[in-house]
Protein backbone atom coordinates (compact mmCIF):
# COMPACT_ATOMS: atom_id res chain seq x y z
CA UNK A 1 0.00 0.00 0.00
CA UNK A 2 2.67 2.58 0.81
CA UNK A 3 4.31 1.87 -2.55
CA UNK A 4 0.97 2.42 -4.36
CA UNK A 5 0.44 5.68 -2.43
CA UNK A 6 3.90 6.89 -3.39
CA UNK A 7 3.25 5.95 -7.00
CA UNK A 8 -0.02 7.91 -6.96
CA UNK A 9 1.73 10.91 -5.50
CA UNK A 10 4.38 10.78 -8.19
CA UNK A 11 1.68 10.47 -10.87
CA UNK A 12 -0.23 13.47 -9.56
CA UNK A 13 2.97 15.55 -9.41
CA UNK A 14 3.84 14.47 -12.95
CA UNK A 15 0.42 15.51 -14.22
CA UNK A 16 0.67 18.86 -12.47
CA UNK A 17 4.12 19.39 -13.99
CA UNK A 18 2.94 18.64 -17.51
CA UNK A 19 -0.16 20.81 -17.02
CA UNK A 20 2.11 23.65 -15.99
CA UNK A 21 4.27 23.16 -19.05
CA UNK A 22 1.23 23.14 -21.37
CA UNK A 23 -0.11 26.29 -19.69
CA UNK A 24 3.19 28.11 -20.12
CA UNK A 25 3.44 27.05 -23.75
CA UNK A 26 -0.11 28.26 -24.37
CA UNK A 27 0.62 31.62 -22.77
CA UNK A 28 3.80 31.98 -24.80
CA UNK A 29 1.96 31.07 -27.98
CA UNK A 30 -0.76 33.65 -27.34
CA UNK A 31 1.86 36.30 -26.65
CA UNK A 32 3.67 35.47 -29.86
CA UNK A 33 0.39 35.59 -31.82
CA UNK A 34 -0.47 38.96 -30.26
CA UNK A 35 2.89 40.33 -31.39
CA UNK A 36 2.38 39.06 -34.94
CA UNK A 37 -1.30 40.00 -35.33
CA UNK A 38 -1.97 43.46 -36.88
CA UNK A 39 -3.46 46.09 -34.58
CA UNK A 40 -7.18 46.83 -34.91
CA UNK A 41 -7.96 49.20 -37.80
CA UNK A 42 -8.38 52.80 -36.68
CA UNK A 43 -10.16 55.69 -38.40
CA UNK A 44 -7.64 58.48 -38.92
CA UNK A 45 -8.41 62.18 -39.46
CA UNK A 46 -8.41 63.42 -43.06
CA UNK A 47 -7.98 67.03 -44.21
CA UNK A 48 -9.49 67.92 -47.59
CA UNK A 49 -8.63 71.18 -49.38
CA UNK A 50 -11.50 71.71 -51.82
CA UNK A 51 -12.81 74.35 -54.20
CA UNK A 52 -15.41 76.44 -52.41
CA UNK A 53 -18.03 75.58 -55.03
CA UNK A 54 -18.03 72.08 -53.52
CA UNK A 55 -18.88 73.33 -50.03
CA UNK A 56 -22.56 72.39 -49.72
CA UNK A 57 -22.19 68.92 -51.19
CA UNK A 58 -18.96 68.10 -49.34
CA UNK A 59 -20.30 69.35 -46.03
CA UNK A 60 -23.13 66.81 -46.29
CA UNK A 61 -20.87 64.01 -47.51
CA UNK A 62 -18.35 64.66 -44.75
CA UNK A 63 -21.06 64.38 -42.11
CA UNK A 64 -22.37 61.16 -43.60
CA UNK A 65 -18.89 59.63 -43.76
CA UNK A 66 -18.23 60.44 -40.10
CA UNK A 67 -21.63 59.04 -39.14
CA UNK A 68 -21.07 55.76 -40.96
CA UNK A 69 -17.43 55.39 -39.89
CA UNK A 70 -17.24 55.90 -36.10
CA UNK A 71 -14.03 57.60 -35.13
CA UNK A 72 -13.44 59.13 -38.57
CA UNK A 73 -12.87 62.88 -38.75
CA UNK A 74 -13.06 64.84 -42.01
CA UNK A 75 -11.78 68.42 -41.92
CA UNK A 76 -12.82 70.48 -44.95
CA UNK A 77 -10.79 73.51 -45.98
CA UNK A 78 -12.43 75.69 -48.67
CA UNK A 79 -11.03 78.46 -50.87
CA UNK A 80 -10.32 79.11 -54.54
CA UNK A 81 -8.49 76.27 -56.24
CA UNK A 82 -5.46 78.46 -56.93
CA UNK A 83 -5.19 79.61 -53.33
CA UNK A 84 -5.33 76.01 -52.11
CA UNK A 85 -2.72 75.00 -54.68
CA UNK A 86 -0.30 77.63 -53.36
CA UNK A 87 -0.94 76.51 -49.77
CA UNK A 88 -0.05 72.94 -50.70
CA UNK A 89 3.08 74.06 -52.54
CA UNK A 90 4.13 75.85 -49.36
CA UNK A 91 3.74 72.68 -47.29
CA UNK A 92 0.21 72.94 -45.88
CA UNK A 93 -0.76 69.68 -44.06
CA UNK A 94 -3.35 68.38 -46.53
CA UNK A 95 -4.40 64.81 -47.32
CA UNK A 96 -6.68 65.34 -50.35
CA UNK A 97 -6.76 68.12 -52.95
CA UNK A 98 -10.10 68.62 -54.76
CA UNK A 99 -9.95 71.64 -57.14
CA UNK A 100 -12.43 72.90 -59.74
CA UNK A 101 -10.04 72.52 -62.68
CA UNK A 102 -7.43 70.21 -64.12
CA UNK A 103 -4.91 73.07 -64.43
CA UNK A 104 -4.09 73.33 -60.72
CA UNK A 105 -3.96 69.56 -60.30
CA UNK A 106 -1.66 69.25 -63.32
CA UNK A 107 0.71 71.76 -61.71
CA UNK A 108 0.88 69.80 -58.46
CA UNK A 109 1.32 66.51 -60.31
CA UNK A 110 4.18 67.96 -62.38
CA UNK A 111 5.82 69.05 -59.13
CA UNK A 112 5.50 65.52 -57.74
CA UNK A 113 3.21 66.60 -54.91
CA UNK A 114 0.34 64.16 -55.46
CA UNK A 115 0.05 60.37 -55.63
CA UNK A 116 -0.70 60.23 -59.35
CA UNK A 117 -2.36 56.82 -59.21
CA UNK A 118 -5.03 58.20 -56.84
CA UNK A 119 -6.09 61.02 -59.17
CA UNK A 120 -9.75 60.72 -60.14
CA UNK A 121 -12.30 62.92 -61.89
CA UNK A 122 -15.17 63.18 -59.40
CA UNK A 123 -17.77 65.62 -60.81
CA UNK A 124 -18.29 68.26 -63.49
CA UNK A 125 -20.15 71.58 -63.66
CA UNK A 126 -21.61 74.23 -65.98
CA UNK A 127 -20.81 77.94 -66.26
CA UNK A 128 -23.79 80.29 -66.17
CA UNK A 129 -24.53 83.98 -66.45
CA UNK A 130 -26.37 85.36 -63.41
CA UNK A 131 -28.03 88.65 -62.47
CA UNK A 132 -29.97 90.00 -59.48
CA UNK A 133 -33.45 88.46 -59.26
CA UNK A 134 -35.14 91.80 -59.98
CA UNK A 135 -33.13 92.41 -63.15
CA UNK A 136 -35.10 92.02 -66.39
CA UNK A 137 -32.85 93.74 -68.93
CA UNK A 138 -30.16 91.08 -69.27
CA UNK A 139 -31.09 88.12 -71.46
CA UNK A 140 -27.92 86.96 -73.22
CA UNK A 141 -24.15 87.19 -72.89
CA UNK A 142 -24.17 89.86 -75.58
CA UNK A 143 -26.07 92.17 -73.23
CA UNK A 144 -22.95 92.40 -71.06
CA UNK A 145 -21.37 94.68 -73.68
CA UNK A 146 -24.27 97.14 -73.54
CA UNK A 147 -24.05 100.43 -71.63
CA UNK A 148 -26.87 99.39 -69.27
CA UNK A 149 -24.47 96.90 -67.67
CA UNK A 150 -21.92 98.79 -65.57
CA UNK A 151 -20.20 96.00 -63.63
CA UNK A 152 -19.66 92.29 -64.24
CA UNK A 153 -18.30 90.11 -61.43
CA UNK A 154 -15.99 87.22 -62.21
CA UNK A 155 -13.41 85.26 -60.27
CA UNK A 156 -9.76 86.29 -60.60
CA UNK A 157 -8.77 84.24 -63.69
CA UNK A 158 -5.26 83.47 -62.42
CA UNK A 159 -6.41 81.76 -59.22
CA UNK A 160 -10.15 81.09 -59.58
CA UNK A 161 -11.07 78.45 -62.18
CA UNK A 162 -14.56 79.95 -62.59
CA UNK A 163 -12.85 83.21 -63.58
CA UNK A 164 -10.63 81.36 -66.04
CA UNK A 165 -13.66 79.67 -67.60
CA UNK A 166 -15.47 83.03 -67.68
CA UNK A 167 -12.60 84.70 -69.54
CA UNK A 168 -12.42 81.79 -72.00
CA UNK A 169 -16.16 82.07 -72.67
CA UNK A 170 -16.12 85.83 -73.14
CA UNK A 171 -13.12 85.61 -75.46
CA UNK A 172 -14.88 82.87 -77.45
CA UNK A 173 -17.95 85.10 -77.80
CA UNK A 174 -15.88 88.16 -78.72
CA UNK A 175 -16.94 90.02 -75.58
CA UNK A 176 -13.81 90.00 -73.41
CA UNK A 177 -12.49 93.42 -74.53
CA UNK A 178 -15.78 95.09 -73.56
CA UNK A 179 -16.44 93.14 -70.35
CA UNK A 180 -12.87 93.43 -69.07
CA UNK A 181 -13.41 97.19 -68.66
CA UNK A 182 -16.39 96.49 -66.41
CA UNK A 183 -14.98 93.53 -64.55
CA UNK A 184 -15.06 93.31 -60.76
CA UNK A 185 -12.73 90.52 -59.67
CA UNK A 186 -13.57 88.22 -56.76
CA UNK A 187 -11.35 85.99 -54.61
CA UNK A 188 -13.60 82.97 -55.27
CA UNK A 189 -16.82 82.03 -56.99
CA UNK A 190 -18.95 82.45 -53.86
CA UNK A 191 -17.84 86.08 -53.62
CA UNK A 192 -19.11 86.59 -57.18
CA UNK A 193 -22.51 85.35 -56.00
CA UNK A 194 -22.37 87.80 -53.09
CA UNK A 195 -21.51 90.74 -55.36
CA UNK A 196 -24.46 90.01 -57.64
CA UNK A 197 -26.95 89.12 -54.88
CA UNK A 198 -26.14 92.37 -53.04
CA UNK A 199 -26.50 94.48 -56.17
CA UNK A 200 -22.83 95.46 -56.19
CA UNK A 201 -22.53 93.90 -59.64
CA UNK A 202 -25.07 93.96 -62.48
CA UNK A 203 -24.16 90.47 -63.60
CA UNK A 204 -21.68 87.70 -62.96
CA UNK A 205 -20.39 84.36 -64.20
CA UNK A 206 -20.46 81.42 -61.81
CA UNK A 207 -21.02 77.69 -61.76
CA UNK A 208 -24.56 76.41 -61.99
CA UNK A 209 -24.19 74.89 -58.52
CA UNK A 210 -23.35 78.27 -57.00
CA UNK A 211 -26.20 79.99 -58.80
CA UNK A 212 -28.53 77.73 -56.79
CA UNK A 213 -27.25 78.96 -53.43
CA UNK A 214 -29.03 82.35 -53.30
CA UNK A 215 -32.67 83.31 -53.93
CA UNK A 216 -31.49 86.85 -54.69
CA UNK A 217 -30.01 85.87 -58.05
CA UNK A 218 -31.32 84.18 -61.16
CA UNK A 219 -29.65 82.24 -63.93
CA UNK A 220 -29.85 84.02 -67.27
CA UNK A 221 -28.00 81.75 -69.66
CA UNK A 222 -25.67 78.76 -69.74
CA UNK A 223 -22.32 79.18 -71.46
CA UNK A 224 -21.99 77.12 -74.67
CA UNK A 225 -20.11 73.88 -73.97
CA UNK A 226 -17.48 74.67 -76.60
CA UNK A 227 -16.76 78.14 -75.22
CA UNK A 228 -14.50 76.98 -72.39
CA UNK A 229 -12.45 74.04 -71.17
CA UNK A 230 -14.50 71.19 -69.68
CA UNK A 231 -15.32 72.05 -66.07
CA UNK A 232 -14.16 68.89 -64.35
CA UNK A 233 -13.21 68.50 -60.67
CA UNK A 234 -10.33 66.08 -60.09
CA UNK A 235 -9.26 64.85 -56.65
CA UNK A 236 -6.08 63.15 -55.46
CA UNK A 237 -4.20 62.17 -52.31
CA UNK A 238 -1.18 64.33 -51.54
CA UNK A 239 2.24 62.69 -51.42
CA UNK A 240 2.97 64.22 -48.00
CA UNK A 241 -0.33 63.00 -46.51
CA UNK A 242 0.18 61.78 -42.96
CA UNK A 243 -2.78 59.40 -43.33
CA UNK A 244 -2.70 58.12 -46.94
CA UNK A 245 -4.81 55.04 -46.24
CA UNK A 246 -7.56 57.04 -44.56
CA UNK A 247 -7.36 59.60 -47.38
CA UNK A 248 -7.72 56.88 -50.02
CA UNK A 249 -10.72 55.49 -48.16
CA UNK A 250 -12.51 58.85 -48.15
CA UNK A 251 -11.63 59.44 -51.79
CA UNK A 252 -13.11 56.05 -52.65
CA UNK A 253 -16.27 57.07 -50.79
CA UNK A 254 -16.55 60.18 -53.00
CA UNK A 255 -16.66 57.89 -56.05
CA UNK A 256 -19.52 55.72 -54.78
CA UNK A 257 -22.94 55.85 -56.47
CA UNK A 258 -24.40 57.29 -53.26
CA UNK A 259 -21.91 60.16 -53.18
CA UNK A 260 -22.57 60.90 -56.85
CA UNK A 261 -26.28 61.07 -56.14
CA UNK A 262 -25.61 63.61 -53.40
CA UNK A 263 -23.48 65.67 -55.79
CA UNK A 264 -26.34 65.48 -58.28
CA UNK A 265 -28.78 67.05 -55.82
CA UNK A 266 -26.49 70.10 -55.67
CA UNK A 267 -26.39 70.45 -59.46
CA UNK A 268 -23.14 68.73 -60.39
CA UNK A 269 -22.73 66.69 -63.56
CA UNK A 270 -21.19 63.39 -64.58
CA UNK A 271 -17.42 63.90 -65.09
CA UNK A 272 -17.49 61.38 -67.94
CA UNK A 273 -20.22 63.40 -69.65
CA UNK A 274 -19.77 67.02 -68.43
CA UNK A 275 -22.85 68.30 -70.21
CA UNK A 276 -25.09 65.51 -68.93
CA UNK A 277 -26.52 64.95 -65.49
CA UNK A 278 -25.26 62.21 -63.20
Amino acid sequence: MPRMFLGGTRLRKSRRWWAGIVFLLAVAGCAAFAQQAPPPAKQAPVTVSAAISLKDALDQLGREYERDNPGAKVTLNYASSGTLQHQIEQGAPVDIYFPAAQKQMDTLQSAGLILADTRKNIVANDLVLIAPSATDNIHTFQDLAKSLVKTVAIGEPATVPAGMYAQQTLEHLGLWADVQKKAVYAKDVRQVVTFVASGNADAGLVYRTDAQTSPKIRTIFTAPPDSHDPIVYPAAVLKNSKEPDAAKAFLAFLETPHALEIFKTYGFNDPNNPQGKI
